[in-house]
């Protein structure tokens, strides 16, 4: 599967004010590799930016003003996302501004060109419950470097995202999953333990007679015999 990571910059925050993209930054990932194929253009938004956002990303209206405008690298853009899953740090962010542009052009949404997005900020915050989310706090905790992301950039962001979404899912395309892995209708990954072959490594007589000890340990403190040593007789006189 072809995934491309992506960020933008805008003018502000919020698109049903009329705030516009000023940059986009895409990364291929292929076979958990990131390529060397990239998509990344400034973008003339046809209004100034917001000084709230210039303090972020320090891109200024003078450095917008020779750029495109959206309807001119449109069909470049959409050739490069499209059939690809898109991997996006706070997803609603970046899709709502796209499909603002894309809406103004008469080209549809982005749901019509792509197979799917994946917001790696619903994963982060699913696997860190109660932490920081943002991409400088997941480089720290996943030991990414982002020693020289000094400013917001929509190319450096992608770059940086697609090292930590890496990171994140790292061990999950192992070998016993995708050899013994089934997709039931509803399009969930299921396991068939019956497939796997897992070692059974009996005890050694040492192991034995210190788990007897722990276990006599045990029921001298209770007064009574343990929950354990009661299943072991169960079993035993099942098997007579």
């Amino acid at each position: 599967m072809r995934y491309v990571v992506l960020d933008t910059e805008t003018t502000g925050l919020e698109v049903r004010q009329g705030h516009r993209i000023i940059e986009i930054g895409c990364i291929e990932v292929n076979g958990r590799q990131v390529t060397d194929h990239h998509f990344h253009q400034y973008v003339n938004p046809e209004r100034e930016v917001d000084e709230g956002a210039f303090q972020v990303h320090g891109i200024s209206d003078d450095m917008l003003a020779d750029k495109p405008k959206f309807k001119q690298i449109a069909k470049d853009f959409l050739d490069f996302v499209q059939g690809s899953t898109l991997i996006i740090h706070n997803a609603s962010f970046d899709i709502g501004f796209l499909d603002g542009e894309l809406n103004r052009l008469n080209l549809g949404r982005m749901a019509d060109y792509v197979d799917g997005v994946i917001d790696s900020l619903g994963m982060a915050r699913e696997m860190f419950p109660g932490k920081r989310n943002n991409l400088d706090a997941l480089c720290d905790r996943l030991g990414v470097n982002n020693a020289h992301r000094q400013l917001h950039g929509a190319l450096l962001d992608s770059q940086i995202l697609a090292e930590v979404y890496l990171a994140m899912t790292r061990g999950q395309d192992s070998l016993v999953i995708d050899l013994n892995a089934q997709h039931d209708d509803d399009g969930v990954e299921r396991i068939k333990l019956s497939a796997l072959s897992l070692p059974e490594p009996e005890p050694t007589e040492e192991e034995l007679a210190l788990h007897q000890a722990y276990l006599a340990d045990i029921e001298k403190a209770a007064k009574g015999p343990s929950v354990w040593s009661k299943i072991s007789q169960a079993t035993d006189m099942q098997a007579v």
